[in-house]
């Protein structure tokens, strides 16, 4: 159990939380929610002991499970070893026992300090602590070659997996996991979904994935009007609960304040007059009924809406025989397909399949695209008529021009477009006031994303090409863009991790496995329904 008490935190006028108490239980799997800058980083710091609140206090269990943020804490250990460090008094044991036994002699005090060692190695499962470790890595995609490896031979993405494997090592007591599920495909999401719904202990989690939150969470831990309400269940239970008391408080403030305006019309009528009793009782009246204050949410909601100037032809791209690779590896291998106006495609397999590859060798020669980034090495690629290309690339930030504001920047984009229509654009992506004189250079992950959605509104092209846009982006954000993309008319290439978007956004699907591509007419649903048979 993690038990926090009177817990405040704020930055110079702005209150995060105030005077927090609640308690996170065992066998309880907690979603920590919040839009981006509510404190859900700040708050989970303070469960892990690597800050102190400004006020109350923080009780936590001995066995705490981290995922860690810094990539290249690591780079000089083995991959299997930084995963053993998970367990920090085993691998305490493991690296001094080592030393006593590399002694060319070993004094009665080694052999007792070996004897007690062993103690430890033993009780804390050390014995058989790789093949453990060994297990979490194959379950999250690191293959048994790359488990002696260094960690700084791996890339970014198999360092997050690894240090995913680290916090789960050890059977800790409670397990703090801040966005999980980043740099994860799919198959790996499914295995940390099962793993966590069997774990005993106290899950308290950051995620901007709903469907992460809906499988695995118990209760939601929502960080909104500067405290943390705890709710039951997954997130859509608490969205519809939390809007329920919302509206309900509401509509009895709408009652009150109805009442209370025709008590104080009574009074201005009669308080001069004969009916002073009657006066004083409504006064009295009033008092009691004061409605309830309600606090500001700090939830901001984005408005996406994808318009195109004009539709493209029937045949919006077709492409033959298709071969991109690197290094002198083929990637992807004679891939032909064509697609029709209206499609919206999930690109769907392992990290490292090949989706970004082939969204980047169609791209090659697409009309609305000019990335140095892209290119084919081999095989045909038609774009349809009048298709104009919108595109979110997986690093987004890199297309973002330095040493310019935010509202310069899309302007350069349409030139012909009103200041009003650009500060329109901006205040729907939550760039509001002063904000679109922000630098470029100073934009958070998630403000990039934002103002490259700005600019594709802008635009308004017929074919939307995005690779992982959500990685970066809160629950309210993400929403905003499944919604735009199910009402989008135009056609989509959509390479994903997340599971709501792909089942409710994709109309077919391109599955990449060992090579090759397969490619399924039909929703998410429909393809997982084929695929079990």
């Amino acid at each position: 159990m993690i038990s926090v008490s009177n817990v405040s935190m704020r930055f110079g006028a702005k209150i995060l939380f105030e005077d927090v108490t609640t308690a996170f239980l065992e066998s309880r799997r907690y979603g920590l929610t919040g839009p981006n800058g509510a404190g859900k980083s700040t708050f989970m710091k303070l469960l892990s002991g690597e800050s102190e609140p400004q006020k109350g206090t923080v009780v936590r269990p001995k066995k705490l499970g981290i995922l860690r943020q810094d990539q290249f804490a690591f780079d000089a250990y083995r991959v299997i070893d930084t995963v053993i460090m998970g367990n920090l008094p085993l691998w305490k044991a493991l690296e001094e026992r080592e030393i006593l036994y590399a002694k060319a002699e070993l004094t009665d005090e080694d052999g007792m300090r070996l004897g007690e060692l062993e103690g430890v190695v033993a009780e804390e499962d050390g014995y058989t602590a790789e093949s453990d470790a060994a297990v979490l890595l194959d379950g999250l995609d690191i293959p048994e070659p790359l488990h002696n490896r260094k960690m700084g031979e791996l890339q970014g993405g198999q360092k997050v997996r690894v240090l995913l494997a680290q916090a789960l090592f050890g059977g800790p007591q409670a397990l703090l996991l801040d966005e999980p599920t980043n740099y994860l495909d799919l198959e790996s999401i499914h295995w940390l979904q099962n793993f966590l719904t069997h774990y005993n202990g106290t899950l308290i989690t950051i995620s901007h994935d709903r469907h992460f939150l809906n499988s695995v969470c118990t209760h939601i831990a929502d960080i909104d009007y500067q405290t943390i309400i705890t709710y039951p269940g997954g997130y859509d239970d608490m969205v519809m609960h939390k809007t329920q008391v919302r509206t309900r408080i509401e509509s009895e403030n709408a009652q009150r304040e109805k009442k209370i305006s025709q008590l104080n019309e009574f009074i201005a009528r009669f308080s001069a007059g004969t009916r002073a009793s009657q006066v004083t009782s409504r006064k009295k009246e009033v008092e009691r009924l004061q409605t309830t204050d309600l606090a500001r949410s700090n939830i901001a909601r984005p408005f996406i809406r994808f318009d195109m100037k004009r539709p493209s032809g029937r045949t919006a791209l077709e492409f033959k025989n298709v071969v991109k690779g690197y290094d002198g590896l083929e990637v992807i291998n004679g891939f032909s397909a064509s697609l029709q106006r209206g499609q919206k495609i999930a690109l769907m397999g392992r990290n490292g399949a090949g989706k970004t590859t082939l969204v980047k060798a169609l791209l090659a020669n697409a009309p609305g695209v000019d990335d140095k980034d892209v290119s084919i090495d081999s095989g045909v690629v038609t774009w349809g008529h009048e298709v104009q290309v919108g595109y979110f690339a997986q690093d987004h930030r890199e297309s973002i021009r330095g040493g310019t504001t935010v509202t310069e920047w899309l302007h350069d984009w349409d030139p012909q477009a009103s200041r009003e229509e650009i500060r329109g654009l901006l205040g729907q992506m939550l760039f509001s006031g002063e904000e679109g004189s922000k630098p470029t250079d100073a934009l958070s992950g998630g403000e990039a994303a934002r103002l490259i959605f700005c600019k594709l509104m802008l635009q308004k092209p017929n074919f939307l090409v995005f690779d992982e846009p959500t990685n970066h982006l809160d629950l309210e954000s993400i929403n905003a863009l499944n919604i735009a993309l199910q009402k989008f008319e135009g056609t989509v290439l959509l390479v994903t991790h997340d599971e709501d978007l792909v089942d409710e956004v994709a109309n077919r699907i391109w599955y990449f496995d060992s090579g090759k591509v397969e490619d399924f007419l039909g929703s998410y649903e429909e393809y997982n329904t084929t695929v079990s048979k």
